[in-house]
């Protein structure tokens, strides 16, 4: 099994379901109310842990019960949990989600998430340097993404920047990142509205939800086209790309062969119910590619 570590969040999803989403000021009624462990980090852990991966996790959580269940979750899906650090007098992150109307709205509350350091990411330095592939995220501090990019860098680790939720990325990141992957949304906000993806040839990677990923491959722009599905439920689809594509990635397989990969695991997620409600195991999505 192929070594990556992720360094990242990891939270509660508190997940309403309703049939429209309420304007400002307006009350309405619910169908459904779950909680689900997610995160963009600890759902990035599960999705690469169910495709095969050796897949160590660098986190924190609090000293509650939501932090309890994470932790065991975590570990019930094959993740190593060595680096992840509970928190005393600390509530556990969580993320406010909203399915309605084929979608998802999210707010996010770091909570122990804000804690995940430099200094923690230091301690998980031996497994870094054997890392075939490093993934990261937003939802930890801006000082811990360029601590870890730095890192990367200087131990010839690639590193996979899943740069949401969005925010300026230094160029330094840029830099040392070997793959960006933000949605079309995120790209905009990062970005701005020049024409970005000839600047990263094989490293800047939007992600079009049901339309794909665009990305330039040296020569021309490029899209691979997503798999239709009937869509329960977008929450957890990205993480789940991010998870399967750095699996592909360390296994040696081409870009175009990991994006192609990525998507068929990302199309199973959203048929399923929560983060990681659908994400695949690794018969289940080799069955459907074939």
């Amino acid at each position: 099994m192929e070594k990556i570590l992720v360094i990242g969040s990891s939270s509660m999803d508190l997940v309403v379901t309703a049939a429209k989403r309420p304007e400002s000021g307006e009350t309405i009624l619910g169908e459904s109310f779950k909680t689900v462990p997610g995160g963009k980090g600890a759902n990035q852990a599960v999705a690469a842990a169910r495709l095969g991966a050796d897949v160590y996790m660098v986190g924190c959580v609090g000293d509650d019960s939501y932090g309890e269940s994470i932790l065991s979750n975590l570990q019930a899906n094959g993740v190593r949990t060595d680096y992840v650090k509970s928190l005393p007098e600390t509530a556990s992150g969580t993320a406010h989600i909203i399915l309605a109307e084929g979608d998802n709205s999210i707010v996010v509350v770091q909570g122990a998430n804000k804690h995940v350091s430099p200094s923690l990411v230091d301690e998980a330095l031996p497994i870094l340097k054997e890392a075939k592939m490093v993934l990261i995220q937003q939802e930890i501090p801006e000082e811990t993404v360029e601590h870890a990019a730095e890192l990367c860098k200087t131990h010839g680790v690639p590193l996979l920047l899943n740069p949401a939720p969005a925010r300026k990325v230094s160029g330094a990141v840029l830099e040392n990142a070997a793959y960006v992957t933000p949605n079309e949304t995120e790209a905009k906000l990062i970005f701005g509205d020049e024409p970005l993806l000839e600047k990263y040839p094989n490293k800047l990677l939007i992600t079009e939800g049901k339309n794909g990923v665009r990305y330039y491959n040296g020569e021309s722009e490029t899209v691979i086209p997503s798999f239709p599905v009937e869509a329960l439920d977008t929450t957890g689809a990205g993480d789940t790309f991010n998870g399967a594509f750095a699996v592909a990635l360390a296994e040696g397989k081409s870009l175009a062969e990991a994006i192609r990969f990525a998507n068929k695991a990302a199309s199973i997620s959203v048929t399923k119910f929560g983060a990681q409600g659908g994400m695949p195991y690794r018969e289940e999505l080799e069955e459907k590619l074939r």
